[in-house]
């Protein structure tokens, strides 16, 4: 007897968790997605089909989705640098920087939009000594990747970090007796590691980046074809009451997301199953 009572599972068995997972699957997330198509469908296929292919709403997606890819490849980068830094050393003031790599995760999006305007305007901190070269950040595209560069860190950073941490310092020592570079090290031995942590950071930052839209709106500038991003457009949708067009273009851009993040998801895992087939 106790052996069977030990196997029991802590949950309800599988078809009372799994019809509790698919309702609640359905209520959050599949009839208020399927609110949106029901809603673009009024306007009608050739007005869905003008609203979208519409030349400010395709240079907004354009916008929205190169920015959010920009910024999350740069976390993806820089992200990595952080995350070795918090998990490998120790150092004054570690929990004080460990807490700042999630501010972006507690501080409300329209204060990180403001506060970066201020920095990086004409007469602001940064933006005095760029402009003089010619790099103008506020109010241009450039802005809008820096704001999505500042949201999406974190993604990045905890979801590497765990795995640096576990990461078995042996084997760096062994490629190093072998004579192994440090780049060599890094590309043969720790890279395979974290590269999928590292995928499913970069998904969930581009993700968010391209639904961002309160630390984006202060510091674009919001022009027409040139800083206007996707988001922005739904809202001004919505304020003139086209509710239509403002559901069109939203069912583009969550297809479109929906599409890239499964092509990453699947990335991740044909690299992880391949990982584990090398081992």
């Amino acid at each position: 007897m106790a052996p069977r009572a030990f196997n029991r599972s802590p949950l309800p068995g599988f078809s009372m968790s799994m019809g509790f997972t698919l309702f609640y699957l359905g209520l959050i997330v599949l009839i208020p997605v399927s609110a949106l198509f029901i809603k673009s469908a009024s306007i009608g296929w050739e007005g869905y089909y003008n609203t979208i292919t519409d030349p400010r709403g395709l240079a907004a997606y354009k916008l929205s989705f190169g920015a959010a890819f920009a910024a999350a490849v740069i976390n993806a980068v820089f992200g990595v640098i952080v995350a070795w830094v918090m998990a490998r050393y120790k150092f004054p003031g570690k929990k004080a920087l460990d807490a700042m790599v999630d501010l972006p995760f507690a501080l409300p999006t329209a204060v990180a939009g403001i506060a970066l305007t201020t920095l990086y305007t004409g007469d602001g901190w940064f933006g005095r000594f760029l402009e003089p070269l010619g790099l103008k950040v506020a109010f241009t595209p450039v802005g809008i990747v820096v704001a999505l560069v500042f949201i999406g860190l974190p993604f990045v950073v905890r979801t590497v970090q765990p795995v640096i941490e576990d990461l078995e310092r042996e084997a760096e020592e062994a490629a190093a007796c072998l004579g192994a570079t440090r780049w060599t090290t890094f590309t043969k031995v720790i890279f395979p590691e974290i590269a999928p942590a590292l995928l499913t950071g970069f998904a969930l930052a581009f993700a968010r980046g391209i639904g961002e839209y309160g630390s984006v709106i202060f510091i674009a500038g919001n022009m027409p074809m040139v800083s206007e991003i996707a988001p922005l457009l739904i809202v001004i949708k919505l304020e003139q009451y086209d509710y239509g067009g403002a559901t069109a273009y939203a069912s583009v851009m969550l297809v479109a997301a929906f599409l890239m993040l499964l092509g990453i998801n699947f990335i991740q895992w044909f690299s992880g199953r391949r990982f584990s087939a090398g081992h």
